[in-house]
């Protein structure tokens, strides 16, 4: 839980303080009045990087720094973001008086986030699928982002030799082709058990929504299954060596492969209704709330922004309904459409 944040040359804000209370809070002003600045903030302080920028776009324009302190419950964190030449930055972070170069997945908040441009995930290009699956195992394992890590770090070594002349380079391309394929794996056997995970409770929680009786699932859309899925790949790599070297990359690999979303049988992005599109999408973030806290052993704080605008009556009544007990950071340009539906307790914060 997030008490309060102090904001110092931070994208549009020079130095403004906000203070949070551990249910809903929502935030209002008019567009470009820094709402989502002030998510962002909340984000980095949180898990070390902006959802959509680099560190230099994150200092205020004109300035050579930037400054976030926050205080999450017993914990005080600062982020700092200093200008370097040749336009690079110093990120550091200051956790109970510790200094760190980088957020760990231990040393992160539990967060989970929720934006308009996340309601295009289903019609985008695999690589966004791919993105999504891989980001919430890299937030709920401690051990993904390092495997996903070195899995790039081989992907990047093979490619480079298949640029090079192929009766140098193929002595050297098995050695890549075994490591891709052992790391290719275990990244294949962890996004599978996470679509399974997703499986179990998505079509229920979707049903609850969309006030419907449907059959909601995912589908990892591999090149090979997922129980001997190294010893396949390799058998591919060293079988499509010729082809690669033509090609001058490696068309097959984990990296390569894509998630289908499917309702009663159907593929969502060839046939789903917009309101089917963000009912699965809430859906989808509702089971992120639930994978993080359970992962974490904590509740996530949800930051929602402006989605109460891409949400009709009854979808935003069923994501209200999820918030209990939860600390909800929303963003709106209209106050009273949010307040209708919370009867409770919430806090209100205008932005000019």
């Amino acid at each position: 839980m997030i008490d309060n944040i102090r904001l110092q040359n931070f994208r549009s804000y020079k130095d403004e303080s906000f203070e949070f209370e551990p249910g809903v809070n929502i935030v209002v002003g008019p567009n470009a009045s820094g709402k989502t600045n002030l998510l962002e903030a909340v984000l980095v302080l949180a898990r070390g990087g902006s959802f959509r920028a680099k560190d230099q776009e994150l200092i205020r324009f004109g300035q050579p720094w930037a400054r976030l302190d926050g205080f999450f419950g017993n914990q005080n964190r600062t982020v700092k973001i200093e200008q370097q030449q040749e336009e690079t930055t110093d990120k550091s972070f200051m956790i109970e008086a510790k200094k760190f170069k980088r957020l760990s997945l231990g040393r992160s908040i539990p967060l989970v986030f929720f934006e308009p441009n996340h309601l295009q995930l289903i019609t985008r290009g695999p690589e966004q699928r791919r993105e999504y699956i891989d980001d919430l195992l890299g937030r709920s394992r401690p051990e993904f982002k390092s495997l996903a890590s070195q899995y790039r770090r081989a992907l990047a070594q093979r490619n480079a030799l298949l640029k090079h002349d192929p009766a140098r380079a193929m002595s050297q391309l098995f050695a890549w082709n075994l490591r891709l394929s052992e790391l290719g794996g275990k990244i294949v056997q962890a996004r599978q058990e996470l679509i399974d995970q997703t499986n179990k409770q998505l079509s229920r929680t979707y049903n609850q929504i969309a006030k419907a009786r449907t059959s909601v699932r995912l589908d990892y859309s591999s090149h090979f299954p997922a129980d001997n899925y190294s010893t396949k790949l390799l058998s591919k790599l060293e079988s499509s060596s010729a082809l690669d070297f033509e090609r001058g990359f490696t068309a097959y690999g984990p990296h390569r492969e894509d998630i289908s979303f499917y309702i009663n049988k159907r593929l969502v992005n060839q046939a789903a209704s917009r309101g089917e599109t963000r009912s699965l999408m809430l859906a989808l973030k509702i089971f992120e709330l639930g994978l993080i806290e359970r992962a974490r052993g904590q509740k996530p704080i949800l930051l929602l922004d402006d989605v109460f605008s891409e949400l009709d009556g009854h979808r935003r009544h069923a994501l209200v309904d999820h918030l209990q007990n939860q600390q909800t950071i929303i963003t709106t340009t209209d106050a009273d459409t949010a307040l209708q539906y919370f009867s409770g307790h919430h806090t209100l914060i205008p932005l000019s």
